[in-house]
This record gives C-alpha cells, sequence and structure tokens, in this order.
C-alpha cells in the first residue's frame, strides 16, 4: 500500500530497492528534469549517487510522517515508476530554513510525460493537504517551464509572479492554490 492512490496511480516511498534507486538515477542524471530543478548535485553522474538522493529526501521528510515526502509515483497498470511527487514545506531564502508555505511539486521521467500523472499525483497531494486545514498550496516553477506551468494551471492554481522568498532567493514562477477558492 502506497502513501496515497488514485485512480491510475500509486504514490509510495521510495525505496533501496535496486529498481527504485537505478529509476532515481535515470530520472535526475537527464538534463532535460534537472535544467529545471534547483536541487544541488543534478544532474546526478554516477549511479551511487540515487542513494544519496534518497538518503537526503529520508532525512529532510524523517519528522513528518507520510504528511510530507518525496515519493515514488508508480503507474498502477504497469508497475513503471513515473517519477517523483513531493509535498513539502518550502525552503526560505537560507536554504536550511523551513518555511511554512507548502510546496507541491512534480519530477517526471520523459518517458511519463504527457500521460497527466503529473497533475494526477498534484491534485490528490492538494487536496490532501488543503484537507488538513492547510489554507493555501504552491508550486514553484522555473521561468521557461511550460510543461509544469501547465499542471500548475491544471490544479486550478494561480499565477501569482515571480517571486524570490523561497530556494534561497531564486526567481520562480509562483501558483497558488486556496482552500476558500
Amino acid at each position: 500500500m502506497g502513501v496515497l492512490a488514485t485512480e491510475r496511480l500509486v504514490l509510495r516511498n521510495w525505496t533501496d530497492d535496486p529498481a527504485d534507486l537505478a529509476r532515481i538515477f535515470d530520472i535526475y542524471s537527464r538534463p532535460e528534469v534537472s535544467r529545471w530543478l534547483s536541487a544541488p548535485g543534478l544532474p546526478l553522474t554516477d549511479p551511487a549517487q540515487a542513494a544519496d538522493r534518497l538518503a537526503g529526501w529520508r532525512a529532510r521528510h524523517a519528522d513528518h510522517g507520510d504528511r510530507y515526502g518525496s515519493w515514488a509515483i508508480e503507474v498502477r497498470d504497469t508497475g513503471v515508476v513515473a517519477g517523483t511527487a513531493l509535498l513539502k514545506p518550502l525552503p526560505g531564502r537560507d536554504e536550511s530554513v523551513p518555511t511554512t508555505d507548502i510546496e507541491v511539486g512534480w519530477h517526471l521521467h520523459p518517458d511519463s510525460w504527457g500521460h497527466g500523472y503529473a497533475t494526477e499525483a498534484g491534485r490528490a497531494l492538494v487536496t490532501r493537504e488543503l484537507a488538513t486545514g492547510t489554507p493555501q498550496v504552491w508550486a514553484v516553477v522555473s521561468p521557461g517551464n511550460a510543461a509544469s506551468t501547465a499542471v500548475a494551471r491544471r490544479l486550478g492554481m494561480t499565477y501569482v509572479g515571480r517571486r524570490t522568498d523561497w530556494y534561497g532567493g531564486e526567481e520562480l514562477d509562483a501558483f497558488v492554490v486556496r482552500a476558500d477558492a
């Protein structure tokens, strides 16, 4: 059982299984994926780095239970991991200090683009988070990333401009959906 299930997907914890580690490497070693991410150390260049990335995710979310995390998006019918879905407190200008702003995000392998998986996973996470009483959920997108901008819009998020509040002051396109909307 995963952390969250949708009609076509299971969001589950990434594991130390060699298949999961290989998929993490395959996703995050791709320039067409990593170019949009502000995470240090990308793209990955050595398969051993996948275990380090997974350990970093686990450490970041150790105290969050299943509420926040970085999860594998597994397609129910095939068992293929399409990518990563995340829900977490956004890091502030000092990236070591999380803010109270909650971010939803998605990083998909190119072989899984165009199937609606990011939207389906994102919608499930946003719906669940807003139901906890969180007043709003954010998506931050690197300028020029038309695919992620489209996902944010399909999630009913409103573009609120370029902001530098998070990720060390990096300029990002900010989208928000509010519980009262």
